[in-house]
């Protein structure tokens, strides 16, 4: 079960902007799709969630875009858990396009833990928190 997580995808035609290349939407997609998959990777897919009552609902996004991506390019989003606390945590972001190594994005969610039913914060189960290795800042890619 990977500590860092690489989530692959190629750019579809349909997230290129006006611009010509992806949308700034189009980065919370791939977040939100690589924190997902990470999850389930480690034995915590949606379905297991939705047995215990709970979700995980963003608190705040903060992305720092520096390189434009186009329609075709292969790109890699690699994500990371950095830290959990009470009722939250910490998931980290590097995009980047393999074919020429070029770091795309870097980016932080920080998430809230919530019980599904009256949508209020709830504790991070000791399971739940032990199924993620924290990544140290000194082990970040």
């Amino acid at each position: 079960m990977p500590a860092i997580y690489h989530h692959q995808l190629t750019v579809p035609p349909e997230a290129i902007d006006r611009q010509g290349h992806v949308n700034n939407l189009e980065y919370l997609r791939w977040m939100q799709d690589a924190a997902v998959a990470h999850s389930a990777a480690q034995g915590w897919p949606p379905e297991r969630y939705q047995e215990i009552g709970s979700a995980w609902v963003v608190r705040s996004h903060q992305i720092t875009y520096l390189q434009p991506a186009f329609a075709g390019d292969r790109i890699t989003v690699v994500t990371w858990v950095a830290g959990f606390r009470k009722i939250r945590s910490l998931r980290k972001y590097k995009i980047v396009r393999p074919a020429d190594e070029v770091t795309l994005a870097v980016a932080e969610t920080d998430w809230a833990f919530i019980g599904t039913e009256h949508h209020v914060p709830r504790r991070v189960p000791v399971e739940l928190a032990g199924a993620f290795e924290v990544v140290s800042a000194e082990r970040e890619p």
